[in-house]
């Protein structure tokens, strides 16, 4: 599957790909990579509002450019991104812009206005939900297109801001199969947190941010002093750091927790599907998450997954298909299926056949299909045209 007309000139507008690996950023390098592999001899012009350069194990096309604003300080980078932005619209004319941030659709809104440059952009979750700045509503309303990563975020967006629903479509996070593989439970991590290979292991894998409070880290920390009865050697493992730490710090402490709970801080992502291979069960119950690729990497490692039923885990657990969903807030329901999940019997057969969850993940979720959907997309919009 290619595009076979003329070379064409793509401008894309990410936060950044090459240093924090959060949602955004790794959803904005496949978008490139998917981008770079069905159009190979076109011309893409990449802006990075907070990378300062590309990382040494990158490997893109020749023409591709990158424009960094990382370098400047913070106060002053959003308004030197915005310049970068609008100059190189201005002066160099360009196919179609993809922003993968709401956020920075505003500019593309002033450049379709003065040199009629099409865009594309990508909802992921908060930043997309409960908008109420008017430039950024017109912007989103002139988009050509709205990619949102789940229908969460899709049925959300079009509820609060009354959009055309042919114009916001699906195009659902991806994740790196090679990287996240099913493995024994590896000793280094087993050594470095003192825990034994039988022990049962409950992950999380999340930043622990104030902001973020909806991703339900810590309603699992009031389920342990209940789910321990039934399972005295149980460990809750949390990977991620942010200013969120002393607040879960001191519930810990106050529910006589320290025994049982591992806070790991920053992980760095080659030790991350090690992470994922450590536990028997990945839980994130949360309320407000636009997808969750930690979900789809926990699968492609086999692991059985918990999310909330309330929000984009929803689409990345495939409506139950792949996982458990519960009530964010509900810990005793919460309690009742970790026990049943670290024992082996709660009623769903494939939460325990790890190579079938891994597979299910891959045919839905996988870099071919990710490439596949958006090949549609361009093609559903005469923009331009796809050839297979």
């Amino acid at each position: 599957m290619y595009i076979s007309s003329k070379p064409l000139s793509f401008t894309l507008w990410f936060p950044n790909i090459f240093g924090f690996k959060g949602g955004i950023q790794v959803y904005s390098a496949f978008l490139l990579e998917a981008l770079q592999s069905l159009c190979p001899n076109s011309r893409y012009d990449v802006f990075l509002k907070h990378d300062t350069k590309t990382s040494s194990d990158f490997s893109g096309l020749t023409h591709t450019q990158f424009y960094f604003s990382g370098v400047w300080p913070l106060p002053l980078r959003t308004v030197v991104f915005v310049g970068q932005l609008l100059k190189h619209g201005l002066w160099r004319s360009s196919n179609l812009v993809i922003s993968s941030h709401l956020n920075f659709t505003v500019a593309a809104y002033w450049l379709k206005r003065l040199r009629g440059i099409p865009y594309w952009a990508v909802a992921h979750g908060v930043e997309a939900w409960d908008i109420q700045r008017p430039t950024l509503q017109a912007a989103l309303h002139h988009a050509d297109r709205i990619l949102a990563v789940s229908s969460y975020t899709r049925d959300r967006l079009l509820k609060e801001q009354n959009l055309d629903p042919e114009r916001v479509l699906l195009l659902p996070n991806t994740f790196d199969a090679q990287r996240f593989k099913i493995a024994a439970k590896p000793q280094s991590l087993l050594s470095r947190y003192g825990l034994t290979v039988d022990q049962p292991i409950i992950l999380t894998v999340s930043r622990l941010a104030k902001a973020d409070g909806y991703k339900g880290y810590d309603k699992i920390v009031q389920a342990l002093p209940e789910v321990r009865r039934g399972i005295p050697n149980l460990h809750y493992v949390i990977v991620g750091k942010g200013d969120d730490r002393p607040r879960l710090e001191q519930l810990i402490d106050r529910l006589n927790l320290k025994d049982c709970v591992t806070l790991t801080g920053f992980v760095p992502d080659n030790e991350l599907c090690d992470h994922y291979n450590l536990c028997d069960v990945f839980a994130m119950p949360s309320k407000g998450e636009g997808f969750g690729i930690v979900y789809l990497e926990a699968l492609a490692c086999g692991k059985p997954t918990l999310g909330g039923n309330q929000d984009g885990a929803l689409d990345a657990l495939c409506n139950g298909e792949l996982g458990v969903l519960v009530n964010p807030d509900d810990i005793h329901k919460i309690t009742q299926i970790l026990i049943q999940m670290l024992q082996g019997v709660y009623p769903h057969p494939i939460l325990y056949q790890p190579e079938a969850l891994r597979q299910k993940v891959i045919e839905k979720f996988g870099f071919e299909q990710f490439r596949k959907v958006l090949a549609e997309l361009m093609m559903s919009a005469n923009f331009p045209e796809v050839e297979r």
